[in-house]
């Protein structure tokens, strides 16, 4: 049995250099390689750059809810970082509050893996939209009649975007509270009333 031999890479470069001089290389051959940021030749001229994400959007699937009942938890949500958000959803008496808890564990996970700081994750925006079609049934009445009862579905979407900590909000509070402080000085100030009281218009 004949076993063919692998060729070297001297041998397979002495080959590629004759097909050049006789003009039979293919196109993709004949084109130079290209060179990354680092200046290493990685063999396609064509070097996607890594993409860097700044947010992460992500829903629910369509369910059985009316949109202005989800619109409540939606707006109870927004603009609140992703771990307190969470926490909101898990004491909530809402039927709604547990597929949006389960959401919101599985949005900040695949944040993470885009690259984003899951400590910084903040809900930038939170909306509601309608499902595709109103579900119709037929409800029976009295004396032969019936009814029409639409049975709505609605989905909740939301985007997560790097902010503040829940570190730097507590100490913006807190500076914003010590601000608003005002005691009586030692020396009297000789500035305008900012705020008079009524008085008499005489």
């Amino acid at each position: 049995m004949n076993v063919r031999e692998k060729a070297s890479k001297e041998e397979i470069e002495a080959a590629k250099k004759e097909q050049a001089d006789k003009g039979q290389l293919s196109v993709f051959e004949s084109l130079p390689p290209a060179e990354s940021e680092e200046g290493e030749a990685t063999g396609s001229q064509f070097v996607k750059p890594k993409k860097v994400h700044t947010e992460h959007k992500y829903s629910t699937a369509n369910f059985k809810i009316s949109h202005r009942k989800l619109n409540l938890l939606s707006r109870q949500i927004a603009g609140k970082p992703i771990d307190s958000a969470i926490l909101q959803m898990l004491f909530s008496e809402k039927r709604a509050s547990k597929r949006i808890k389960s959401m919101l564990v599985v949005a900040k996970d695949h944040a993470v893996l885009k690259g984003l700081e899951d400590k910084k994750l903040v809900i930038a925006e939170s909306w509601v939209t309608k499902g595709p079609k109103v579900h119709a049934r037929f409800e029976p009445r009295g004396r032969g009649h019936y009814g029409i009862r639409h049975h709505p579905d609605a989905r909740l979407h939301v985007l997560l975007k790097e902010g503040k900590t829940r570190a730097q909000l507590l100490q913006e509070e807190k500076a914003r509270k010590l601000k608003r402080i005002v005691s009586a000085g030692m020396v009297r100030e000789d500035v305008p009333l900012r705020n008079p009281g009524p008085a008499w218009a005489w």
